[in-house]
């Protein structure tokens, strides 16, 4: 298995067959699912694993994203986790021995209103207390970073300034994807496509298996890690989780030259835009405001979002569109992740990520992983228990981080 590369039909199609018991099941082959079994196998031992997927192996959210990566989020426990994330990010590719395009060419957040301009210099010098790169640019220091961006006056958006983290950037998202399962594949886990979850087996309040549509499958321990759907399976287990899920819309233009050199986003008006490595420009959108598990949003969104893209980038006017999709994210009460146990024993669930998923794969993984194999929280993840919404520790980033949920 570990000579084919990722398009070999043998790797693409291989579907085990479960078998009756597994030490651990995880719910969801996308990047959090694929990653936490890969730190499970790698950090604490644990290969007799089952990585479930109701479809396809990363062709969920993991294949619907636009791939930005950074940390410079707001608040001490949200940085915390996203700072070891990206510092994961960057060993990855050595570690998992497979070039996924990692490109650190830095990620710009604008500022268009004298608000946004107090927010986002807050933001830098929270991030500097917290040992994360943060810049504040003004408009001319932005033009010079990324010479095609409109700084005039005269929009509706001017650009006043924005922050800046050199080691941002993007990655292919679905070689990501592959890279783990290789990887984790490697170590003896079994990665088991087109196998819905129906329901749990418990003995009391504590998960015992898992009933899917190839069968039941006997395991101690079981982590959700299913983007969008978190809400569905919990509710088969019992519980309710405080999350909505949204459509999240983006898109890909045809191949153009190099001509934007870095990622740029704007919170006021909600645009994101990189160059994908092939040429393409991904630009991508805020959630739509109603609960929705499709994976195509509403026109008006993403005709805002063409507006604004167009008019900080002029030269988009004659791009043409190559494609659009909507992903399903889980957005919680406070837009921050859960990651940590549930109400049923032995249950653990990673989920609410909103729009920082991508973002978080690797350190989801590694924090996940510990959860399940101690049973306890990593030092990372503990803020962000279910707990918080009980007693009130909410961890707020509602725009706070450069996005808007």
């Amino acid at each position: 298995m570990a000579e084919l590369l990722p398009d070999h039909p043998d790797f693409l199609w291989r579907n085990p067959e479960p078998k009756s018991s597994y030490d651990a099941v995880i719910v969801g082959a996308g990047g959090h699912g694929l990653a936490t079994a890969y730190y499970l196998a790698k950090n604490h031992g644990i290969t007799n694993i089952a990585v479930l997927e109701r479809g396809w192996l990363a062709g969920g959210n993991m294949a619907r994203n636009t791939a930005i990566i950074r940390s410079n989020y707001l608040w001490d426990e949200t940085s915390a986790i996203y700072e070891h994330s990206l510092k994961l990010w960057e060993g990855l590719p050595a570690e998992l021995e497979y070039d996924f395009l990692f490109s650190q060419r830095g990620v710009m957040n604008l500022a268009h209103t004298l608000q946004d301009v107090r927010d986002s210099v807050r933001r830098v010098s929270a991030n500097k207390l917290n040992g994360i790169d943060a810049d504040w640019l003004d408009a001319k220091q932005v033009k010079e970073l990324c010479p095609i961006i409109n700084i005039s006056s005269h929009v509706r958006y001017p650009v006043l300034g924005a922050t800046f983290q050199p080691r941002g950037g993007i990655a292919k998202h679905d070689h990501v994807a592959w890279a783990f399962a290789r990887k984790a594949d490697e170590m003896g886990v079994d990665l088991i496509q087109n196998c819905e979850v129906t329901g749990f087996v418990k003995n009391g309040n504590r998960v015992v298996g898992v009933k899917t549509s190839r069968g039941t499958i006997a395991t101690e321990k079981v982590g959700l890690s299913a983007a969008g759907h978190s809400s569905v399976l919990a509710k088969l287990a019992g519980f309710d989780l405080p999350i909505q899920s949204h459509p999240l819309q983006a898109l890909v233009s045809e191949l153009h030259q190099p001509v934007h050199p870095t990622v740029v986003m704007s919170n006021h008006v909600h645009v994101y835009v990189s160059q994908a490595h092939k040429g393409e420009l991904v630009m991508g959108a805020g959630i739509d405001a109603y609960n929705g598990y499709g994976q195509r949003g509403g026109f008006h969104v993403i005709e805002h979002q063409m507006a604004a893209a167009v008019e900080l980038f002029p030269i988009f006017a004659r791009a043409h569109l190559l494609r659009t999709w909507g992903g399903i994210v889980d957005v919680t009460l406070d837009a921050s992740p859960i990651v940590g146990r549930t109400p049923v024993d032995n249950l653990f669930v990673n989920c609410g990520w909103g729009t920082g998923g991508f973002k978080g794969t690797p350190g989801a993984g590694w924090t996940f992983a510990h959860t399940i194999a101690t049973g306890a929280a990593h030092p990372l993840n503990a803020p962000f228990s279910l707990e918080r919404f009980v007693t009130g520790a909410l961890i707020d980033e509602h725009g706070a981080a450069g996005v808007a949920h």
